[in-house]
């Protein structure tokens, strides 16, 4: 694949010389155009459009039809470098040698960017093309059947004895409207510039000839009266002396001066500005706009999803595919992935740095003096309790040492029951815990070891029970895990 966004590929059966429909040519006819007649082509990228103009039996250029475009790349504005994404603006003159029947994207016509003025810039880029397949990287995309309608309109003309056809771009139509809403782009002295040419077709009706000096495009110049030096054009170098036809000259300037009050009282009307569409990746006619499913919407060639985020715009990245076609990835270091939903949050990796999640608000407060014992001699190696069991009960019987080690989870409960009083606000954590019966204790030691001093009792008794898995103190806060479903809303609910 070539830098730009097409390349020959298989010669396609019939598409370069299909004929034109009966349909377009009862079009023409109605029009009083010939079949053979030149051609040329005007696009608009925000309103994304694309004109087909045709010259007339009268001589001169009239609209025969507009093809929504249905998708082009980029932001408004030139195409200034190569991988930029961006589609040309400016004038550019398509000869045959232009047109590519071996299109990989159905039919198509090159550009023929960066012409004489994007050279002069030092732009680059290459293989820019109107093109079907309603995919761009860079180009205009239209659809397959506009595509053979206006590869068939330009053949015509070639046969019919043209040389070339002029293909203008614009960012928008060049109103005094739109130019006012654009008036905080940066662009706005280089669209200008582009509304001059503009002005120069819209009043004659001919194809403006185009040249290029002092990086700037001149138009319909001609040697000055009395000279029969030809004129000598370089796009970079000092423009030579040279008229503008009268008639022209006047009309144009008719024009722009009614262009320039427009412009001038909406902008002391203060007329809103444009939305900037900057991180958005081109657009689409509202035609192909409307029927686009986003949430199900694929790229015919990348198989990249389509998502707008504001109207005729697409994003520059765009969307990974939904989640659940996705391979679900497996956690990492989920502190509680018991009471994790199952989805989205479970296969969120906590950070390390990340404090230790809660089991839940119903769970029971293990007392001050048990949790600090809990996470000094325990651990996380435990697992948490189910939240159920946080309820108060009756007293159980106390489980020995043995049964413990062998069922921890279960033992979880009976830390709580004697844990039971912290509830009451009265009650000190230190003297809840020196509450425990001591005989409970030394019976509990008695089935495994002699009896020792009562500091090694009271060590072994807190020893036994199974480890707080939070590792939090008393009447901490619990935290839910860095990352997950949960903290995220939580997040956004106290904001």
């Amino acid at each position: 694949m070539l830098a730009g966004c097409d390349t020959d590929g298989v010669v396609p059966s019939g598409r370069a010389n299909a004929p034109l429909s009966d349909k377009m040519i009862a079009e023409l006819q109605s029009k009083h155009m010939d079949k053979d007649s030149p051609v040329l082509v005007r696009l608009y990228k925000e309103e994304s459009e694309l004109e087909v103009w045709k010259k007339n039996q009268d001589g001169q250029f009239a609209l025969l039809k507009t093809y929504p475009i249905c998708r082009w790349s980029g932001d408004l504005g030139p195409k200034v470098r190569e991988g930029d994404r961006q589609a040309p603006e400016g004038f550019y003159t398509i000869t045959p040698g232009l047109m590519n029947p071996n299109s990989n994207y159905y039919l198509a016509f090159n550009t023929g960017y960066p012409n004489a003025f994007d050279r002069a810039w030092g732009r680059s880029g290459s293989e820019l093309m109107v093109h079907g397949d309603c995919s761009s990287r860079g180009c205009y995309a239209m659809t397959d059947e506009q595509m053979v309608e206006i590869y068939a309109l330009a053949r015509e003309s070639f046969f019919g004895g043209q040389k070339s056809f002029q293909f203008q771009a614009y960012p928008f139509r060049m109103t005094a409207r739109n130019l006012a809403r654009h008036r905080n782009s940066p662009h706005l002295a280089f669209w200008k510039m582009l509304k001059v040419g503009s002005d120069h077709f819209e009043v004659t009706h001919q194809q403006p000839k185009v040249d290029v000096c002092e990086r700037h495009y001149v138009f319909d110049a001609v040697a000055p009266d009395g000279s029969d030096k030809p004129l000598n054009f370089n796009p970079r170098g000092t423009c030579p002396v040279y008229d503008v036809p009268k008639e022209i000259a006047e009309a144009v300037r008719d024009k722009e001066r009614q262009d320039h009050i427009e412009y001038a009282d909406l902008v002391s009307r203060n007329i809103a500005v444009a939305e900037s569409h900057r991180g958005v990746d081109g657009g689409m006619n509202p035609v192909f706009l409307a029927q686009l499913n986003t949430s199900g919407a694929y790229d015919a060639r990348s198989g990249a999803p389509i998502a707008t985020t504001a109207p005729g715009a697409l994003p520059r990245t765009p969307n990974q595919p939904p989640a659940q076609v996705v391979p679900p990835v497996q956690p990492v270091q989920v502190a509680t992935a018991q009471d994790e939903p199952v989805g989205l949050a479970a296969n969120v990796p906590v950070p390390r740095s990340a404090p230790q999640a809660k089991e839940g608000a119903a769970q029971a407060q293990t007392t001050g003096l048990a949790s600090l014992i809990d996470s000094i001699f325990g651990g996380n190696k435990v697992q948490a309790p189910e939240p159920a069991a946080a309820q108060p009960a009756p007293k159980p019987a106390r489980p020995s040492r043995t049964a413990v080690a062998q069922s921890k989870p279960a033992a979880k409960p009976t830390m709580r029951t004697a844990a039971a009083p912290a509830a009451t606000p009265k009650a000190k954590p230190s003297r809840v815990a020196n509450a425990m019966p001591v005989p409970e204790l030394r019976h509990a030691v008695k089935e495994e070891a002699p009896p020792k001093a009562p500091a090694a009792q009271m060590r072994t008794a807190f020893s036994a029970p199974p480890p707080n898995k939070s590792g939090l103190l008393s009447g901490a806060q619990p935290v839910v895990p860095a990352g997950s479903f949960e903290s995220r809303w939580s997040a956004f609910r106290s904001n």
